[in-house]
């Protein structure tokens, strides 16, 4: 889940950058310190905005630097357990794919993927199906459900998810479920003109 989080926090402004913009400068800074990183309370910051620097700082003994206190926004990505999200595979591998969710890969285990019995073609780059021969490959839209989600401080995390749920897999997939369901004719179906 995609959130924005507001903070507060002190930046440093060095002496060389006094003639700039306090945003300007802050903004470099919060970016520096924040964006990429990992956090278990927040998550995934994926970038800072709306920030207000005070225009009042403090000068410490010994640096020559002025300090002022900043209240600033954060983008997140906080994965919660059984949220279904959407995502690009980009990679293949024998064991599974692995998504895009956000600013990270989420594993798709060959477990979670289908209800068949999946072989890898390593030449090819895709998982399939053995009765179904649905595929897998690089650049699929799929959309999975979270089932797991371990995150810490860093810039490190794992996200295992399924699609072996309904209405769960690649998108096209899903449109061909969702036909079969409402008793629509399959694309290539039908009456003949």
């Amino acid at each position: 889940m995609f959130n924005i989080v507001t903070l507060e926090d002190t930046i440093r402004i060095p002496p060389g950058e006094f003639g700039r913009p306090l945003e300007e400068v802050g903004y470099e800074q919060l970016r520096m310190k924040y964006e990429g990183t990992v956090d278990e309370e927040i998550g995934y910051v994926i970038a800072v905005t709306d920030i207000k620097v005070s225009p009042i700082g403090k000068i410490l003994p010994g640096d020559g630097a002025t300090h002022h206190k900043v209240i600033f926004s954060l983008l997140t990505f906080q994965p919660k357990i059984q949220e279904v999200v959407e995502g690009e595979v980009v990679e293949i591998a024998d064991f599974g794919a692995f998504i895009r969710v956000g600013p990270i890969d989420a594993l798709l285990h060959v477990s979670q993927l289908m209800d068949d019995f999946i072989t890898y073609n390593e030449k090819q780059g895709i998982l399939m199906g053995k009765e179904t021969k649905r595929s897998v490959a690089n650049g699929d839209r799929m959309r999975v459900r979270i089932i797991a989600a371990s995150i810490g401080h860093g810039s490190s995390g794992k996200i295992g998810v399924t699609a072996r749920q309904p209405f769960l897999g690649k998108l096209e997939w899903i449109d061909a479920d969702v036909k079969k369901v409402r008793g629509e004719p399959e694309e290539g179906e039908g009456e003949a003109t």
